[in-house]
């Protein structure tokens, strides 16, 4: 196993060109071919399954937040979801020749090691448009197999932005990066109901953390209903809730 770089010593001008262009815009026409690219990868091999996408409003500023396990749960997360998507990203991946396809989907960097306020920044652009940015609450990859711990990070943007914030977890993709073995393990993303949170205009660093351990919660929940009870039991319930929330004319809460 590689170990992973935790620094980035490139200049923060290096990467200012991608964030002014996320910034001036949403995703264009790269987003599209990447998708187009990677579903069929995703649904055959990985046989990639979402459970409750439809909880993600189809309209306004939002935080998804999942957990973290694959330099692939980018897509797992969006190829679902109608709407598009912008990731906070670790700096590392701009790189050429894919820091073209990121800028142009949207991706914008955090610069590893380094307190980065530009990314906030264009998280802060991204939502004032009304768009939605995933935000990992790890904050980076957990490469133990297991949920690592969360960071202030999502917090902070969650207080600072004032907008719903998702919880999503992701199953199955910690072993992803065994395709050289040609073991392709079957992924499930599940979204749970959005949490609102206060709006802080300038958190602490503790209530920042807080508001993280809030929202890793829940992401804890659904992961653990899926790795305990299976993709079955979980769409199962997912549906059971649907079907009483449709009788008593109430969404369903996820616990």
């Amino acid at each position: 196993m590689k170990p992973q770089v935790y620094r980035d010593e490139r200049p923060a001008e290096y990467f200012t060109r991608f964030h002014e262009r996320v910034r001036r815009g949403r995703p264009d026409w790269m987003y599209e071919v990447v998708r187009l690219v990677l579903t069929p990868y995703l649904l055959l091999l990985h046989r990639t399954r979402c459970i409750d996408s439809d909880k993600i409003s189809a309209q306004g500023a939002a935080i998804i937040a999942p957990n973290h396990f694959s330099f692939l749960d980018h897509f797992f997360i969006a190829v679902y979801l109608r709407r598009k998507v912008q990731f906070m990203a670790k700096s590392q991946l701009f790189a050429r020749p894919l820091q073209f396809v990121y800028s142009h989907g949207g991706v914008f960097p955090i610069r590893r090691g380094h307190r980065d306020e530009e990314a906030f920044q264009t998280a802060h652009a991204i939502l004032a448009r009304g768009g939605i940015v995933v935000m990992y609450a790890e904050g980076g990859r957990s490469r133990t197999g297991e949920l690592g711990e969360p960071k202030p990070g999502l917090g902070r943007l969650a207080l600072e932005a004032g907008v719903p914030v998702y919880p999503a977890a992701i199953a199955g993709s910690a072993k992803v990066r065994d395709w050289r073995r040609l073991q392709f393990p079957k992924v499930t993303v599940q979204y749970g109901d959005a949490i609102h949170l206060e709006h802080v205009p300038s958190p602490s660093r503790e209530q920042a953390q807080a508001a993280s351990e809030e929202v890793f919660e829940k992401i804890e929940r659904l992961y653990s209903g899926l790795r305990q009870g299976g993709r079955r039991e979980a769409v199962r319930a997912a549906r059971a809730a649907r079907r009483a929330a449709s009788a008593t004319g109430r969404r369903p809460v996820t616990p």
